[in-house]
């Protein structure tokens, strides 16, 4: 009888630890926090947006940021997202034609602009146009761009194409695992000039813009949400609904996204 009381005694105790915010196991009954899987681009404003939204009465929100591409994928191989954001249509869709996200729930959240970017301290001066001197702006450096499946990586391309300078310097690009990672590059020195989103160059005192990228040079930047198909989480449609509520919506004009009506 005393060995019994006391295995009912140890248990009682074990399970009040694991429960302890010591342990990092605690959570409120029923309200699992959201788990979103979304673009590396997006990190400082939907951090903010996370916050905001448990601060109103929702639950908490993890976030996973990487190249979208990787998302996708890691998606599609049952990792346990609740909510997608992609930094462009075509990984969403690769999602909805293989039935892993809430087609109904998709909407588009945000525009972006593409960038050219240099250190603050460099002296390059170059406008951003057709047949732009880029290769030699380059000199014996690198141009950092996040790689060809990711969307970054896919825009600025297409912009270099469409101003005709890309095969003029496609020996001297350096790809980066997403766009942040091309961030990096300029800012400590590794590359002298890079292509990332408007949105990233605010963020980073290192780096300042050499010029933005003609729209037309480019696909429509779009960040669309969806919902994912094998969440059971109540909350996640909820917290898709927010990224439109205006404090939402300040949060992301004020690192310079565009927000979709």
């Amino acid at each position: 009888m005393l060995n019994r009381r006391r295995r009912r005694l140890g248990i009682g105790i074990l399970a009040t630890l694991l429960a302890s915010p010591l342990f990092g196991f605690a959570q409120e009954p029923g309200r699992p926090p959201v788990t979103v899987f979304a673009a590396a681009s997006l990190k400082n404003a939907l951090d903010e947006v996370g916050a905001a939204f448990t601060a109103g009465g929702g639950t908490p929100v993890r976030f996973s940021y990487a190249a979208s591409s990787a998302i996708a994928r890691q998606i599609e191989q049952g990792a346990p997202a609740d909510v997608f954001v992609s930094a462009d249509s075509d990984w969403m869709d690769y999602l909805q034609k293989r039935n892993l996200i809430v087609a109904a729930s998709r909407r588009d959240i945000l525009t972006n602009r593409l960038a050219l970017i240099c250190a603050v301290d460099s002296r390059i001066q170059l406008r951003v146009a057709r047949g732009m001197p880029l290769s030699a702006a380059l000199g014996g450096g690198r141009l950092a761009i996040a790689g060809p499946e990711v969307p970054a990586g896919k825009y600025g391309r297409a912009s270099l194409a469409s101003l005709g300078v890309l095969d003029s310097v496609a020996d001297k690009l350096a790809p980066a695992e997403n766009v942040r990672a091309a961030l990096a590059f300029v800012a400590q020195g590794a590359a002298p000039l890079g292509i990332v989103y408007d949105t990233d160059a605010r963020i980073e005192p290192k780096v300042r813009i050499v010029g933005l990228f003609p729209d037309s040079s480019h696909p429509p930047i779009v960040y669309p949400a969806a919902l994912v198909a094998a969440s059971h989480n109540s909350q996640a449609a909820e917290f898709i609904g927010f990224l439109r509520s205006p404090k939402a919506v300040a949060v992301f004009r004020k690192y310079g996204f565009t927000v979709v009506r």
